[in-house]
């Protein structure tokens, strides 16, 4: 298999259990978030002008690891979440954005 192919084939089994574990599946910590902690962060990354993110959700930001969620944003939007949106979260958290991401 391609390099490149293999990446996209991960990136969308990582696709797949993120939307499993929104749907209620049993919680898994990735890039040092637990999933079901992910919602916390749904309305700051969702629609076109969504609300600032709140203190829970920057908890959640500043307890990740950015470059590990950096490295998904590219199946952000089959998740129905804002890329641009999403990548703004560190910076309204009070953080910096990863170089390269």
């Amino acid at each position: 298999m391609a390099k490149g192919s293999g990446k996209t084939l991960v990136q969308w089994l990582v696709a797949g259990l993120f939307i499993a574990l929104l749907g209620g599946a049993q919680a898994v910590v990735l890039c040092n978030i637990d999933s079901d902690k992910l919602n916390l962060c749904r309305a700051a990354v969702t629609g076109r002008n969504p609300p600032p993110p709140d203190e829970k959700c920057c908890g959640v930001i500043r307890q990740a690891n950015l470059p590990c969620l950096c490295s998904y944003k590219s199946i952000l939007p089959a998740l129905g979440i804002n890329s641009k949106n999403a990548l703004a979260l560190p910076g309204k958290c009070g953080l910096k954005k990863p170089p390269n991401c």
